[in-house]
Protein backbone atom coordinates (compact mmCIF):
# COMPACT_ATOMS: atom_id res chain seq x y z
CA UNK A 1 0.00 0.00 0.00
CA UNK A 2 1.31 3.32 -1.12
CA UNK A 3 1.66 5.60 1.44
CA UNK A 4 0.49 9.38 1.09
CA UNK A 5 3.13 12.15 0.96
CA UNK A 6 4.50 13.08 4.43
CA UNK A 7 6.10 16.39 5.33
CA UNK A 8 7.92 17.20 8.28
CA UNK A 9 7.61 21.15 9.15
CA UNK A 10 10.65 22.46 11.22
CA UNK A 11 9.91 26.09 12.34
CA UNK A 12 11.60 28.60 14.00
CA UNK A 13 10.78 32.48 14.52
CA UNK A 14 12.09 34.32 11.94
CA UNK A 15 15.20 36.69 10.92
CA UNK A 16 15.89 39.52 8.30
CA UNK A 17 16.88 38.63 5.01
CA UNK A 18 19.92 40.83 5.55
CA UNK A 19 21.78 42.51 8.17
CA UNK A 20 20.44 46.24 6.49
CA UNK A 21 17.86 48.91 7.70
CA UNK A 22 15.56 47.79 4.85
CA UNK A 23 15.43 44.42 5.73
CA UNK A 24 14.93 44.75 9.53
CA UNK A 25 12.38 47.45 8.95
CA UNK A 26 10.48 44.71 6.67
CA UNK A 27 11.20 41.91 9.41
CA UNK A 28 9.80 44.12 12.37
CA UNK A 29 7.26 45.22 10.74
CA UNK A 30 6.00 41.80 10.20
CA UNK A 31 7.00 40.66 13.62
CA UNK A 32 6.12 43.53 15.81
CA UNK A 33 2.43 43.93 13.81
CA UNK A 34 1.24 40.41 14.82
CA UNK A 35 -1.57 40.73 17.63
CA UNK A 36 -0.26 37.79 19.14
CA UNK A 37 3.24 39.48 19.92
CA UNK A 38 2.02 43.05 20.72
CA UNK A 39 -1.88 42.64 22.00
CA UNK A 40 -4.23 45.25 22.47
CA UNK A 41 -7.38 46.34 21.05
CA UNK A 42 -9.28 49.19 19.99
CA UNK A 43 -7.79 52.60 20.67
CA UNK A 44 -4.41 50.54 22.61
CA UNK A 45 -4.31 48.99 18.87
CA UNK A 46 -4.45 52.16 17.24
CA UNK A 47 -1.81 53.69 19.43
CA UNK A 48 1.06 50.72 19.09
CA UNK A 49 0.80 50.88 15.36
CA UNK A 50 1.20 54.87 15.39
CA UNK A 51 4.32 54.11 17.92
CA UNK A 52 5.35 50.73 15.91
CA UNK A 53 5.27 52.75 12.38
CA UNK A 54 6.41 56.14 13.73
CA UNK A 55 8.80 55.48 16.23
CA UNK A 56 10.18 52.40 16.14
CA UNK A 57 10.56 51.56 12.73
CA UNK A 58 12.15 55.02 11.84
CA UNK A 59 14.64 54.73 14.25
CA UNK A 60 15.45 50.90 15.55
CA UNK A 61 16.16 49.06 12.56
CA UNK A 62 19.45 50.67 11.65
CA UNK A 63 20.96 49.92 15.57
CA UNK A 64 19.47 46.21 14.83
CA UNK A 65 21.13 45.83 11.64
CA UNK A 66 24.39 46.82 13.10
CA UNK A 67 23.66 44.45 15.96
CA UNK A 68 22.72 41.69 13.05
CA UNK A 69 26.07 42.32 10.89
CA UNK A 70 28.25 41.65 14.27
CA UNK A 71 26.88 38.10 13.80
CA UNK A 72 26.04 37.52 9.94
CA UNK A 73 27.74 34.84 8.36
CA UNK A 74 26.72 34.70 5.03
CA UNK A 75 23.30 34.22 6.40
CA UNK A 76 21.90 34.57 10.01
CA UNK A 77 22.37 31.75 12.32
CA UNK A 78 19.20 31.17 13.32
CA UNK A 79 18.43 30.34 9.35
CA UNK A 80 21.71 28.55 8.88
CA UNK A 81 21.35 26.63 11.90
CA UNK A 82 17.42 25.66 11.00
CA UNK A 83 19.17 24.58 7.68
CA UNK A 84 21.12 21.96 9.62
CA UNK A 85 18.68 20.95 11.96
CA UNK A 86 17.02 19.87 8.65
CA UNK A 87 19.51 18.30 7.10
CA UNK A 88 20.21 16.55 10.28
CA UNK A 89 16.87 15.27 11.00
CA UNK A 90 16.52 14.20 6.98
CA UNK A 91 19.64 12.07 7.39
CA UNK A 92 18.17 10.29 11.08
CA UNK A 93 14.53 9.93 9.93
CA UNK A 94 16.16 8.03 6.32
CA UNK A 95 18.04 5.86 8.69
CA UNK A 96 15.85 5.12 11.42
CA UNK A 97 12.34 5.07 9.37
CA UNK A 98 13.03 4.31 5.70
CA UNK A 99 10.23 3.05 4.66
CA UNK A 100 8.63 6.30 5.58
CA UNK A 101 9.76 8.70 2.86
CA UNK A 102 9.59 11.86 4.92
CA UNK A 103 10.61 14.88 3.91
CA UNK A 104 12.10 17.44 6.02
CA UNK A 105 11.78 21.53 5.43
CA UNK A 106 12.22 24.60 6.81
CA UNK A 107 9.41 27.20 7.82
CA UNK A 108 9.73 30.80 9.37
CA UNK A 109 6.51 32.25 10.98
CA UNK A 110 8.03 35.66 10.36
CA UNK A 111 10.65 36.27 7.25
CA UNK A 112 11.50 34.07 4.71
CA UNK A 113 11.02 31.05 4.45
CA UNK A 114 7.65 31.89 5.38
CA UNK A 115 5.49 29.05 6.90
CA UNK A 116 1.93 30.06 4.74
CA UNK A 117 4.70 29.68 1.65
CA UNK A 118 5.52 26.44 2.55
CA UNK A 119 2.16 25.35 3.21
CA UNK A 120 0.80 25.92 0.13
CA UNK A 121 4.00 24.51 -1.33
CA UNK A 122 3.75 21.27 0.09
CA UNK A 123 -0.25 21.08 -0.64
CA UNK A 124 0.30 21.74 -4.38
CA UNK A 125 2.91 19.25 -4.18
CA UNK A 126 0.60 16.43 -3.10
CA UNK A 127 1.85 16.51 0.25
CA UNK A 128 -0.92 14.59 2.53
CA UNK A 129 0.35 14.20 5.78
CA UNK A 130 2.15 17.17 7.44
CA UNK A 131 3.55 17.61 10.97
CA UNK A 132 4.63 20.97 12.09
CA UNK A 133 7.65 21.44 14.84
CA UNK A 134 7.55 24.60 16.26
CA UNK A 135 11.09 24.94 17.62
CA UNK A 136 9.96 26.19 20.79
CA UNK A 137 10.43 23.79 24.29
CA UNK A 138 8.13 26.23 25.83
CA UNK A 139 4.53 27.38 24.66
CA UNK A 140 3.18 30.86 24.86
CA UNK A 141 0.75 32.28 22.82
CA UNK A 142 3.65 35.01 21.76
CA UNK A 143 5.04 32.25 19.62
CA UNK A 144 3.68 29.12 19.35
CA UNK A 145 0.09 30.37 18.70
CA UNK A 146 1.47 32.32 15.96
CA UNK A 147 1.96 29.11 14.16
CA UNK A 148 -1.47 27.88 14.76
CA UNK A 149 -2.92 31.07 13.57
CA UNK A 150 -0.61 30.74 10.15
CA UNK A 151 -2.12 27.34 9.39
CA UNK A 152 -5.89 27.87 10.45
CA UNK A 153 -5.47 31.35 7.59
CA UNK A 154 -3.73 28.64 5.19
CA UNK A 155 -6.83 26.41 5.83
CA UNK A 156 -9.24 29.15 5.52
CA UNK A 157 -8.45 30.07 2.11
CA UNK A 158 -7.32 26.51 0.97
CA UNK A 159 -10.26 24.15 -0.47
CA UNK A 160 -8.17 21.22 -0.08
CA UNK A 161 -5.78 20.12 2.18
CA UNK A 162 -4.32 17.24 3.61
CA UNK A 163 -3.91 16.21 7.69
CA UNK A 164 -1.81 19.14 9.70
CA UNK A 165 -0.87 18.46 12.96
CA UNK A 166 1.36 20.64 15.22
CA UNK A 167 3.55 19.76 17.96
CA UNK A 168 2.22 22.01 21.02
CA UNK A 169 5.54 22.02 23.16
CA UNK A 170 8.24 19.51 24.78
CA UNK A 171 9.30 21.93 28.23
CA UNK A 172 9.47 18.47 29.78
CA UNK A 173 10.42 15.79 27.56
CA UNK A 174 12.94 13.43 28.71
CA UNK A 175 15.28 13.55 25.68
CA UNK A 176 15.20 17.21 25.50
CA UNK A 177 16.17 17.33 29.88
CA UNK A 178 18.66 15.22 28.63
CA UNK A 179 20.42 16.84 25.67
CA UNK A 180 20.50 20.23 27.61
CA UNK A 181 21.96 18.39 30.77
CA UNK A 182 24.47 16.89 27.88
CA UNK A 183 25.25 20.09 26.66
CA UNK A 184 25.98 21.77 30.14
CA UNK A 185 28.20 18.60 31.33
CA UNK A 186 29.84 18.95 28.28
CA UNK A 187 31.01 22.87 28.59
CA UNK A 188 32.02 22.07 31.96
CA UNK A 189 34.02 19.49 31.83
CA UNK A 190 35.93 21.56 29.18
CA UNK A 191 35.61 24.49 30.93
CA UNK A 192 36.91 26.68 34.28
CA UNK A 193 34.39 25.77 36.77
CA UNK A 194 31.47 28.48 37.80
CA UNK A 195 30.12 29.26 41.27
CA UNK A 196 26.20 29.46 39.51
CA UNK A 197 24.56 28.07 36.31
CA UNK A 198 21.67 31.09 35.23
CA UNK A 199 18.82 29.99 32.80
CA UNK A 200 17.85 32.66 30.96
CA UNK A 201 14.79 32.76 28.96
CA UNK A 202 13.21 34.97 27.06
CA UNK A 203 10.18 37.46 28.47
CA UNK A 204 6.79 38.26 28.05
CA UNK A 205 4.87 40.61 29.62
CA UNK A 206 3.35 39.67 33.20
CA UNK A 207 -0.04 40.32 32.25
CA UNK A 208 -0.32 37.68 29.58
CA UNK A 209 0.89 35.24 32.12
CA UNK A 210 -1.63 36.60 34.39
CA UNK A 211 -4.71 36.12 31.26
CA UNK A 212 -3.65 32.32 31.16
CA UNK A 213 -0.25 31.92 29.11
CA UNK A 214 1.57 28.69 30.65
CA UNK A 215 4.79 30.07 29.28
CA UNK A 216 6.07 30.73 32.78
CA UNK A 217 5.26 27.61 34.58
CA UNK A 218 6.69 25.93 31.08
CA UNK A 219 10.14 27.67 32.50
CA UNK A 220 10.04 26.77 35.45
CA UNK A 221 9.39 23.09 34.97
CA UNK A 222 12.52 22.71 32.68
CA UNK A 223 14.50 24.39 34.74
CA UNK A 224 13.59 22.13 37.73
CA UNK A 225 14.08 18.72 35.74
CA UNK A 226 17.51 20.12 34.24
CA UNK A 227 18.40 21.13 37.65
CA UNK A 228 17.86 17.78 38.83
CA UNK A 229 19.47 16.26 36.02
CA UNK A 230 22.48 18.08 36.72
CA UNK A 231 22.03 17.28 40.75
CA UNK A 232 22.34 20.95 41.35
CA UNK A 233 21.86 22.22 44.72
CA UNK A 234 19.09 25.46 44.75
CA UNK A 235 21.89 27.67 45.25
CA UNK A 236 23.74 26.21 42.32
CA UNK A 237 21.22 27.66 39.96
CA UNK A 238 18.44 30.36 39.30
CA UNK A 239 16.30 30.68 36.55
CA UNK A 240 15.61 34.71 34.62
CA UNK A 241 13.97 36.31 32.25
CA UNK A 242 15.44 38.24 29.70
CA UNK A 243 14.73 40.71 26.58
CA UNK A 244 11.73 43.10 28.24
CA UNK A 245 10.16 45.55 26.34
CA UNK A 246 8.34 48.81 26.72
CA UNK A 247 7.47 50.32 30.47
CA UNK A 248 5.15 47.27 31.47
CA UNK A 249 6.45 44.64 34.02
CA UNK A 250 7.86 41.73 32.52
CA UNK A 251 8.28 38.38 34.17
CA UNK A 252 10.81 38.36 36.78
CA UNK A 253 13.31 38.54 37.65
CA UNK A 254 14.69 40.10 35.06
CA UNK A 255 18.17 38.36 34.07
CA UNK A 256 20.56 41.82 33.25
CA UNK A 257 19.47 42.84 36.71
CA UNK A 258 20.38 39.54 38.25
CA UNK A 259 23.61 39.57 36.16
CA UNK A 260 24.14 43.02 37.58
CA UNK A 261 23.50 42.13 41.38
CA UNK A 262 25.38 38.27 41.81
CA UNK A 263 28.98 39.88 41.99
CA UNK A 264 27.74 42.16 45.19
CA UNK A 265 26.65 39.01 46.81
CA UNK A 266 29.68 36.59 46.20
CA UNK A 267 29.02 35.14 42.81
CA UNK A 268 31.76 35.95 40.72
CA UNK A 269 32.00 33.29 38.38
CA UNK A 270 28.68 32.42 36.04
CA UNK A 271 27.85 30.23 33.18
CA UNK A 272 24.00 30.84 31.71
CA UNK A 273 22.58 29.04 29.33
CA UNK A 274 18.75 29.62 27.25
CA UNK A 275 16.69 26.61 27.22
CA UNK A 276 14.09 28.27 25.20
CA UNK A 277 15.97 28.92 22.69
CA UNK A 278 16.63 25.65 19.92
CA UNK A 279 18.93 27.57 17.87
CA UNK A 280 21.43 30.29 18.85
CA UNK A 281 20.50 33.89 17.27
CA UNK A 282 21.04 37.38 17.53
CA UNK A 283 19.09 37.46 21.36
CA UNK A 284 21.56 34.52 22.69
CA UNK A 285 24.75 35.40 20.21
CA UNK A 286 24.54 39.67 21.05
CA UNK A 287 22.36 40.25 24.67
CA UNK A 288 23.43 37.55 26.24
CA UNK A 289 26.64 36.69 25.66
CA UNK A 290 27.72 40.31 24.49
CA UNK A 291 25.82 42.76 26.61
CA UNK A 292 25.08 40.57 29.71
CA UNK A 293 28.59 39.72 29.92
CA UNK A 294 29.32 43.39 29.80
CA UNK A 295 26.43 44.01 32.71
CA UNK A 296 27.87 41.11 34.81
CA UNK A 297 31.58 41.89 34.36
CA UNK A 298 30.73 45.87 35.17
CA UNK A 299 29.65 44.98 38.35
CA UNK A 300 32.71 42.98 39.45
CA UNK A 301 31.81 39.57 38.15
CA UNK A 302 35.07 37.57 37.21
CA UNK A 303 34.15 34.77 34.66
CA UNK A 304 31.22 34.99 32.34
CA UNK A 305 30.30 32.05 30.16
CA UNK A 306 27.66 31.18 27.61
CA UNK A 307 26.81 27.64 26.92
CA UNK A 308 25.30 27.87 23.17
CA UNK A 309 22.06 26.23 22.37
CA UNK A 310 21.26 23.23 20.82
CA UNK A 311 21.16 23.99 17.52
CA UNK A 312 22.37 20.37 15.63
CA UNK A 313 23.91 18.65 18.16
CA UNK A 314 23.02 14.47 18.28
CA UNK A 315 20.94 14.97 21.46
CA UNK A 316 18.65 17.94 19.61
CA UNK A 317 18.31 15.69 16.52
CA UNK A 318 17.52 12.45 19.18
CA UNK A 319 14.99 14.54 20.69
CA UNK A 320 13.21 15.67 16.91
CA UNK A 321 13.25 12.07 16.12
CA UNK A 322 11.19 10.89 18.96
CA UNK A 323 8.85 13.97 18.86
CA UNK A 324 8.79 12.97 14.97
CA UNK A 325 7.93 9.27 15.87
CA UNK A 326 5.44 10.02 18.87
CA UNK A 327 3.17 12.66 16.82
CA UNK A 328 3.36 10.89 13.61
CA UNK A 329 0.98 7.97 14.97
CA UNK A 330 -1.90 6.66 12.74
CA UNK A 331 0.04 7.62 10.06
CA UNK A 332 2.05 4.74 8.96
CA UNK A 333 0.75 1.05 8.13
CA UNK A 334 0.58 -1.39 10.82
CA UNK A 335 3.90 -3.07 10.21
CA UNK A 336 5.68 -0.20 9.06
CA UNK A 337 5.03 1.45 12.81
CA UNK A 338 5.72 -1.63 14.86
CA UNK A 339 8.90 -1.68 12.89
CA UNK A 340 9.89 1.88 14.38
CA UNK A 341 8.70 1.70 17.65
CA UNK A 342 10.99 -1.93 17.87
CA UNK A 343 14.51 0.19 16.78
CA UNK A 344 13.42 2.79 19.46
CA UNK A 345 13.11 0.01 21.72
CA UNK A 346 16.25 -1.63 20.42
CA UNK A 347 18.02 1.90 20.76
CA UNK A 348 17.22 3.04 24.14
Amino acid sequence: MTQPKTAVLLVNLGSPDQPTPAAVRRYLKEFLSDRRVVEGDGIMRLIWLTVLNGIILTFRPRKVAKLYASIWHQDSPLRLILNQQVAALQLALQQQMPDQQIQVFSAMTYGNPGLTARLEELNAAGYRKILVLPLYPQYSATTTAPIYDLIARFQMKTRDFGDIRVIHDYHDHPLYIRALAESVQAFQAANPRSDKLILSYHGIPQEYAAKGDPYPEHCHRTSELLAKALGLTTDQWQTTFQSRFGPKAWLQPYTDKTLAALPGSGVKKVNIICPAFSADCLETLEEIAVENRDVFMEAGGEQYQYIAALNADPGMINLLVALVKDNSSGWFNRADTTNTLNETNNAS
